[in-house]
């Protein structure tokens, strides 16, 4: 019976989102500014909800609470590389909202002339990555239903990816940040509430670690993981955030860089303070039922079967807020680069603005599907995500913040870094003792990347197309997709906003 109403509630749920998101974005949808960037004009307390909301997603709520089930307290170290990237990303990228780029590849682009080679393979990464990203949120969020629900496991992630597909290809942009914001409210008090109550249930702290390893009640989990693959994990998921472009249309929406700089900062504290709730809750239902098969239902055993009926179905829904606020983002960021960057690629030029909605609906559809695909194939979030960051966002990580602060940097370099640091990826995902001894890629990966890229930037020639030029370029193209294009900055201003 209380399968039969966590489903009852989820799909009640849905039905409230969409027609929620429906109603904020009614008048938001006549332009490509306006589905896939919310009109550039995101206020504070928008931007603030939806990056919370982004944050607080599969990892940090399934897999960081399965990490902690399994490792104590090192579930607390998704949320700590989360803040530090978000921290990261407000000082070092929020100028760049000056140059109302569209896409994460517009930027990387802009930093090497606007070279027409960069961004095209950029844009294919963030595709992948961005397809790589939904395809964790679908199988967190199906992991969630299918326990809570008393449903088998490809129904709960074929009904998850069409709950937040259906939302984001009925409202856009516009519609996501308004239902992240609400969802971020959820999820927050579900998340808090549960972690008291299962302190209060295992007898306090003392109860919490009665039953762990001294490694795992050991600082972050340090003793029981290793200091190495603990800096890996936290270093991974702060790569994520920085390289991650749905976090990017954060600042390209935002409505001005001081909104952006803002949110991003209350986000970062807010989400570390976070942090800890994850591995209580992990910890928790650990003292309370050692013997789970799959970490990954720590969460969801602990809302069905120890927790109140009310409350198990509160949980529910801040547990699907978590995986379904940022898959709706990941998926907007997918589509956007798909409309912005691979339909040129594709076509040879960019859809005129009054085909871009309707594209951008198709894209969705499309994106969502390719995800479910993914998602069907793998049962494990914190080795699906910490791979895919490592292997497809590192050179991503590396090459933005070499474009951002080196001038010197080129379009050979920028290539070079993409290279290296999926290649150093793989090998070290393909030698078990090499992963054992870093825990996860991101670490190697990076350095490998930095090194090349610096080197190949230096052995090959600077770019002659200045600051201003790319500029100008980017926003010629752009311009068809766009209603009522706003002014581009100034020869003298380009530089200035970006270094």
């Amino acid at each position: 019976m209380n399968s039969q109403i966590f489903l009852i509630t989820f799909v009640l749920y849905i039905i409230a989102m969409i027609a929620f998101g429906w109603w904020v974005s009614r008048h938001k949808r006549d332009s490509g500014d306006d589905f896939l960037l919310g009109g550039r004009s995101v206020p504070l307390f928008l931007t603030v909800g939806t990056t919370v909301a982004t944050m607080v997603g599969t990892g940090s709520s399934m897999g960081a609470v399965g990490f902690g089930y399994a490792n104590g307290w090192a579930g607390a170290l998704y949320g700590l590389g989360g803040a530090v990237g978000i921290l990261l990303l407000a000082v070092c990228f929020a100028p760049v909202r000056k140059l109302r780029f569209m896409t994460m590849s517009e930027e990387l682009a802009y930093y090497v002339g606007a070279n027409r080679l960069v961004r095209n393979v950029v844009a294919l990464l963030i595709y992948i990555a961005c397809i790589g990203w939904l395809g964790a949120h679908i199988l967190g969020g199906g992991l969630y239903l299918s326990w809570m629900a008393g449903i088998d496991l490809t129904t709960a992630r074929i009904l998850v990816a069409l709950g937040f597909g259906i939302y984001c290809v009925v409202g856009g942009y516009f519609a996501v940040i308004w239902t992240d914001t609400i969802q971020a409210v959820v999820l927050f008090a579900g998340f808090i509430l549960m972690a008291i109550l299962a302190l209060i249930e295992v007898g306090g702290f003392s109860g919490l670690t009665a039953g762990m390893d001294a490694g795992a009640t050991s600082f972050l989990g340090i003793g029981q993981i290793g200091a190495l693959p603990a800096l890996s994990l936290a270093a991974v998921i702060a790569i994520g955030v920085l390289a991650t472009p749905s976090f990017r249309q954060r600042i390209y929406s935002g409505k001005s860089v001081k909104s952006v700089r803002r949110s991003f900062l209350i986000t970062g504290v807010l989400y570390l303070g976070f942090s800890i709730i994850p591995a209580i809750i992990g910890m928790a239902t650990h003292a309370l039922n050692p013997g789970l098969e799959n970490s990954n239902f720590a969460f969801p055993f602990l809302a069905t079967e120890i927790m109140p009926l009310g409350l198990g179905l509160l949980l529910l829904v801040a547990g699907l807020s978590a995986t379904m606020s940022s898959a709706s983002s990941d998926a907007i960021a997918g589509v956007s680069t798909l409309i912005r960057d691979l339909y040129v690629l594709a076509t040879g030029r960019t859809p005129s603005a009054r085909n871009v909605v309707r594209f951008s609906r198709i894209a969705l559809v499309a994106t969502i599907g390719l995800a479910l695909l993914f998602a069907l194939a793998s049962d494990n979030v914190i080795t699906y995500i910490t791979r895919m960051i490592s292997t497809i966002l590192s050179g991503l990580f590396v090459s933005a913040m070499l474009g951002r602060f080196w001038s010197r940097y080129n379009w050979q370099g920028a290539i070079a870094t993409l290279i290296f640091a999926s290649a150093t990826s793989l090998t070290i995902i393909a030698n078990s003792d090499w992963t054992a001894f870093w825990g996860n890629p991101s670490i190697p990966a990076v350095l490998v990347a930095l090194v090349a890229g610096v080197f190949v930037s230096l052995v090959t020639p600077a770019s002659r197309v200045t600051s201003a030029q790319a500029l100008a370029i980017l926003d010629q193209e752009r311009q068809r997709m766009e209603q009522v294009p706003e002014p581009t900055l100034t020869s003298a201003e380009a530089p200035a906003a970006t270094r």
